[in-house]
C-alpha cells in the first residue's frame, strides 16, 4: 500500500471554525483513498488564502515531499492547492521528480501532456480568478472611502454598525480615547507612562486586554479622531463622515509632542516651583530641597555663588506681582461695557466671517483639484502627493470646525474676555486658593523667564496679565477723564491676545489656560 499525504484548505479563519468545507474535503479524500488503496499518514490543513506564497503548512509538506517521505500528495481540488502561479510550478516540479500529484474533485491524469495542459489551464483560471476578486474587493474598497465610510474595522473609541454605516463613538470608550490624546499633549507622559495611566483609568483593546505600546503609539498617530482616514498601507487620506473625537488643534498638538520628545523627566519630589526658576548667573535649573522644614531652591552648580531662597519668598513675589495686574471695581464696570459694545460689532461681522471661511475652504478644495491633477499627470509622485494631500484635507478639517463653531453659536472672543475679567480683581485670591498641581499650571502659563539672583526673585508677566499690570494706574484723588480712553485701550489689548490665542494650543500664554487654571482655583473648596 502506497504512502500519501493530504491537503486540505479554506480560505480564511472563519470558514474553518463555522463552514464545513474542511470536513468536506477530508472526506472527499479518505473516499478516494481508500477507492484506489492508498494510505494517508499525514494530514496538512491550512486556514490561509492560496493566492499568496508563505503558507507555512503547504511548504512543509513540499519539503517533506522532495525528502521522499512519501509517494505523493491528494489535495481536493486544483485551486486549493495554489491560487498563484509559482506555487503551482513548485508543484509541477515535483511532478517532474516522480511525485504523484492526484486532484479528487479534477479528473486530470498528471502524469500526461494533455492532463497536464488541462490542470495548468485551471490553474491560470484560478490565479485570473483570484486577481479579479482581489480588483473588485479594492475597487468596493475605494469606492466607501470615497464615500466617506471607513470599510475596515473601527479604531479603538468608535463601534462599527455594519456594512454602509460610518462608524459611532463608543460612549464607554471614547472619552477615555480623547483623555488619552489630553494627557499626552501636556508634554508630561511618554508612552509607558501613559499606558500605565490608561489601563488605571480602564481603556482595554478590542479584545479586552490592556493596550501595548505599539497599540498606544498607533492609537494617537491615527488621523481618523479628527476625521480623516488614512490607509495605512499606502498612506492615502479621506475625509470621513463619522464624528470626530478630538479637534485638529489638539491632534496637531500630540504629533508635536510624538515627533518632539527625546526623554523622559523624572520628578522625585513635588516641590512648587520644579523646573520653573534658572539661575540668572549661569542659567541652569534652580534645585528645591528640604532644609530645617522649609522647601530652598540652590543652584548647584560648583562656581556659581548664587544663594539658596525661600518657597515662601518666591511665593511671595509672584503675589506681589498678581496684585499689580488686579483691576479696581469700577475698572471693571467701565472694561465690561466696552466688551459689550465690542461683542455688538463682532455680531455685525459675523456674517462676513462666515462668507470667508467658506472662501477659504473653496479655495483648498481647488488646491486639492489641482493637487490631484497634477499627481494624474504624473507631475509629482505618490509619497509627495499623499503628504501635500493629508495637509490639505488637515487644514479643511479645521475650516470645517471653526464654521460649525460659529455657526452653532459657538462662544465668541468676548465671552472668554469678560471670563477671565471676572477673575481679575481677585487674582491672589484665586491663586491661594489653587492646589499646588494648579498653581504651578498657572505660574508656567502665566509667567516667563523666571530666574534668581542671590535671594532676589525676578520674572515677568505673560500677555493678558502684562497689559493689566503695566496698565496706567490713575490715582482716586485725579480727574479721571484720561481712565476710560486707558480702559479702552486695554480692553483692545485683550481682545487681540484672545483673538491670537483662539488658534493656537492652550498651552504658555494661551489665555483659555489661565481661564481654566483661576476658574478650577475659585471653584475649589478651599476658597
Amino acid at each position: 500500500m502506497q504512502n500519501f499525504f493530504a491537503y486540505i484548505r479554506v480560505s480564511t479563519q472563519k470558514q474553518g471554525e463555522r463552514g464545513v468545507s474542511l470536513q468536506e474535503q477530508r472526506a472527499a479524500i479518505e473516499a478516494y483513498a481508500k477507492r484506489f488503496g492508498f494510505s494517508i499518514v499525514a494530514w496538512y490543513e491550512e486556514r490561509l488564502t492560496a493566492a499568496k506564497r508563505g503558507r507555512p503548512a503547504y511548504s512543509k509538506m513540499l519539503k517533506r515531499l522532495r525528502a521522499g517521505k512519501a509517494r505523493g500528495v491528494i489535495i481536493h481540488k486544483i485551486d486549493r492547492s495554489a491560487r498563484n502561479l509559482r506555487d503551482w510550478a513548485d508543484l509541477g516540479e515535483l511532478i517532474d521528480h516522480g511525485i504523484d500529484v492526484r486532484f479528487v474533485s479534477d479528473s486530470v491524469d498528471m502524469h500526461s501532456n494533455s492532463g497536464r495542459l488541462s490542470a495548468d489551464v485551471q490553474a491560470v483560471v484560478a490565479a485570473h480568478y483570484i486577481r479579479n476578486l482581489r480588483e473588485e474587493t479594492r475597487k468596493g474598497l475605494y469606492g466607501r472611502l470615497k464615500q466617506g465610510l471607513y470599510p475596515l474595522r473601527a479604531p479603538i473609541g468608535y463601534l462599527d454598525r455594519g456594512t454602509g454605516q460610518a462608524k459611532v463613538p463608543d460612549p464607554e470608550t471614547a472619552p477615555l480615547v480623547q483623555k488619552a490624546f489630553e494627557l499626552y499633549a501636556t508634554g508630561r507622559f511618554n508612552i509607558t507612562n501613559l499606558q500605565a495611566e490608561l489601563s488605571r483609568l480602564g481603556l482595554r483593546n478590542k479584545r479586552g486586554g490592556k493596550l501595548s505600546r505599539n497599540g498606544i503609539s498607533t492609537m494617537l498617530n491615527n488621523p481618523f479622531y479628527v476625521g480623516i482616514m488614512r490607509l495605512r498601507r499606502t498612506g492615502e487620506t479621506f475625509p470621513g463622515h463619522h464624528q470626530p473625537l478630538i479637534s485638529t488643534n489638539l491632534y496637531k498638538r500630540v504629533q508635536n509632542v510624538l515627533r518632539g520628545r527625546t526623554h523622559e523627566w523624572v520628578n522625585r519630589h513635588d516641590f512648587l516651583f520644579r523646573r520653573l526658576l534658572r539661575c540668572k548667573i549661569c542659567g541652569n535649573l534652580v534645585i528645591g530641597e528640604m532644609q530645617k522644614g522649609h522647601t530652598y531652591y540652590r543652584c548647584h552648580t560648583q562656581w556659581c555663588a548664587t544663594k539658596s531662597v525661600r518657597e515662601e519668598i518666591v511665593e511671595a513675589a509672584v503675589k506681589s506681582k498678581l496684585e499689580a495686574a488686579e483691576l479696581t471695581d469700577n475698572e471693571l464696570d467701565v472694561l465690561r461695557d466696552e466688551v459689550a459694545a465690542l461683542r455688538q460689532r463682532w455680531r455685525a461681522d459675523h456674517t462676513a466671517t462666515l462668507e470667508v471661511i467658506r472662501l477659504n475652504q473653496s479655495r483648498i478644495q481647488d488646491r486639492l483639484n489641482r493637487l490631484t491633477d497634477a499627481y494624474v499627470d504624473a507631475g509629482i509622485d505618490k509619497p509627495v502627493f499623499e503628504e501635500r494631500r493629508a495637509g490639505l484635507l488637515l487644514e479643511r478639517r479645521a475650516l470645517d470646525e471653526r464654521l460649525a463653531e460659529l455657526q452653532q453659536g459657538a462662544t465668541p472672543v468676548h465671552d472668554q474676555v469678560v471670563k477671565f475679567l471676572e477673575q481679575a480683581n481677585r487674582f491672589c485670591s484665586s491663586y491661594s486658593a489653587a492646589s499646588p498641581s494648579l498653581k504651578r499650571e498657572f505660574i508656567r502659563n502665566a509667567t516667563s523667564n523666571r530666574s534668581v539672583v542671590g535671594k532676589k526673585i525676578e520674572f515677568e508677566l505673560r500677555s493678558p496679565y502684562r497689559e493689566l499690570a503695566n496698565r496706567p494706574k490713575v490715582p482716586l484723588s485725579d480727574p479721571q477723564r484720561d481712565e476710560h480712553r486707558i480702559l479702552k485701550e486695554l480692553c483692545a489689548d485683550l481682545i487681540s491676545h484672545f483673538n491670537a490665542s483662539q488658534n493656537r494650543p492652550a498651552e504658555e500664554g494661551s489665555g483659555a489656560a489661565e481661564i481654566r487654571y483661576l476658574t478650577e482655583a475659585v471653584n475649589s473648596k478651599k476658597y
